[in-house]
């Protein structure tokens, strides 16, 4: 720990004041650390005149982080600590072309060129189909298949590549292949004026509008030295908790319908649609974009709208009894839902799983707990009751999610207290030569934001971590030695984001 410094969510500190050290001492000090129960929340590269620099936020009980300089090449933690870095190794040997030497699973992340302009090492031709260049682990074998899925789906999704490798109806082995969007939003967000910021952090991942975007505002606020009144966070908090309210419910239903039990994935979809509305009830749009502000919120939230949410939220509260009722003691839901798709604790440990993913195979971590911001310090913690790693688990996380959730929302509307006056987007002053991470619970787990100003104040790097960084992996973990037709399931009870991986 004496080469780390201990750092909070939200607080901006002085460049100078990180930890700068050799990469041997950097390498075992991370390498102890994450042996030791430690976790990764950022871990990211960017360039500071002629230096190429490599940055580690961790994370145990607090927040730490440390920075070292590495050249063309570095040796991998990934081959020699852990897998908790396989991901973020191959994102920065894409985006910068450093490359992590021993790392077992070398190759492309998001098909596009790296950010320093250096020869790109997985031997690419930009000119052509990258994505159909991509070196698939194979399995070999007299009785082995593949199968391939996507990139294009039915339906309305974003694109994303499946291959299985089987024997017969097992799965052996499932490669999930993304990154086929090319959104550059990490390298557009320091060119943009600031006004444009909460637009963009708000599309990062539409489901989570609310998580990304309060993450973009806490930094800003921590750079600007802005104070946030109670009244807001209060609404900030509630937002939060709505967005996560309506995407479990729609998980759920999405469940129910993959098990072919239609009548709780009808009602599940309806009354997702409420939840969605009390978010227009407060922001004039239904995804919440548009409330959120760096300082406080758009729009105050007044009495009528406090009475339309708590009398909202007194009707559906037995309606949503009633139906995880109707689903969680059906036999053939069971039957599907139990020992399906499992994830061992120690597994989702090696992956570092986050949000209901990790919890359900009985990982305790919640940034609501171990971070808190907005009001979430004076409101109590969840508990989870389930957590067996299976499509079971991972759909009772849910239900304990949203019954906890419509708890908190009361006790915030108890607190009776009104925002000051609205705000809104403008350019702002931010502290130069500085550094701020943000870490926020979205409903899917673990959202992080990380900037770094230059000398004059400007955003130097922006930095985005959505959960399904960490979770990708755990889906595919999941369908070993599993049924090819329960991938479906599987995916449903990780319903992890396309877009927010795809940065």
């Amino acid at each position: 720990m004496d080469n780390l410094l201990r750092i909070e969510s939200g607080k901006a500190i002085t460049r100078r004041a990180i930890p700068q050290i050799p990469f041997e001492l950097f390498f075992t000090t991370l390498a102890e650390f994450i042996k030791d129960d430690g976790y990764i929340v950022q871990f990211f590269a960017y360039v500071d005149g002629e230096d190429r620099k490599i940055v580690a936020v961790l994370r145990n009980s607090a927040l730490y982080v440390v920075e070292t300089d590495v050249d063309s090449s570095y040796r991998s933690f990934t081959g020699a600590v852990s897998e908790k870095f396989h991901m973020f190794e191959r994102e920065i040997a894409e985006q910068f072309g450093i490359r992590p030497d021993g790392h077992p699973w070398l190759k492309m992340v998001r098909y596009h060129q790296n950010y320093s302009g250096l020869e790109d090492i997985f031997g690419n031709n930009y000119e052509e189909d990258i994505p159909g260049n991509y070196p698939y682990f194979k399995v070999e074998g007299e009785s082995i298949h593949e199968v391939a899925v996507g990139p294009v789906h039915a339906g309305i999704i974003e694109p994303g590549h499946f291959r299985f490798q089987c024997a017969g109806e097992e799965v052996l082995h499932l490669e999930i292949q993304l990154g086929y969007q090319h959104r550059g939003v990490e390298k557009m967000l320091p060119t943009l004026p600031h006004k444009r910021y909460p637009i963009i952090c708000e599309s990062i991942a539409g489901d989570t509008a609310i998580a990304h975007n309060l993450c973009m505002c806490q930094a800003f606020e921590a750079l600007a030295g802005f104070d946030v009144d109670k009244g807001a966070r209060i609404v900030r908090t509630i937002a939060l908790e709505l967005e996560r309210i309506s995407n479990h419910l729609g998980d759920l239903g999405a469940l129910s319908g993959d098990v072919a039990f239609n009548p709780p994935a009808a009602y599940f979809g309806r009354i997702r649609g409420e939840f969605l509305n009390l978010l227009q009830v407060l922001s004039g749009n239904r995804f919440g974009k548009g409330l959120i502000r760096p300082g406080g919120i758009a729009f105050i939230m007044g009495k009528e709208q406090r009475l339309l949410i708590r009398e909202k939220l007194a009707e559906v509260t037995s309606e949503i009894e009633n139906v995880c009722d109707l689903l969680f003691t059906a036999h053939t839901v069971q039957a599907r839902f139990e020992h399906t798709g499992t994830v061992s604790p120690e597994m989702a440990g090696n992956l570092g799983l986050v949000g209901y993913a990790g919890r359900a195979c009985g990982l305790s971590y919640d940034a609501r707990n171990f971070f808190p911001g907005e009001c979430y310090a004076e409101l109590p913690a969840n508990s989870n009751h389930v957590t067996n790693g299976d499509v079971n688990s991972r759909a009772w996380v849910r239900r304990e999610e949203i019954m906890h959730s419509l708890k908190l929302i009361n006790l915030l509307l108890d607190m009776d207290q009104t925002a000051g006056a609205e705000v809104g987007m403008t350019e702002y002053t931010l502290s130069p030569d500085s550094f701020v991470v943000t870490v926020n619970e979205g409903w899917r787990g673990e959202v992080s934001h990380c900037l770094i100003t230059d000398g004059a104040g400007r955003v130097q790097r922006y930095k985005i971590k959505d959960p399904s960084f960490h979770n990708w992996t755990g889906l595919a973990v999941s369908l070993r030695n599993q049924q090819i037709s329960d991938f479906p399931l599987c995916n449903k009870s990780f319903n992890l984001s396309y877009c927010g991986f795809d940065l």
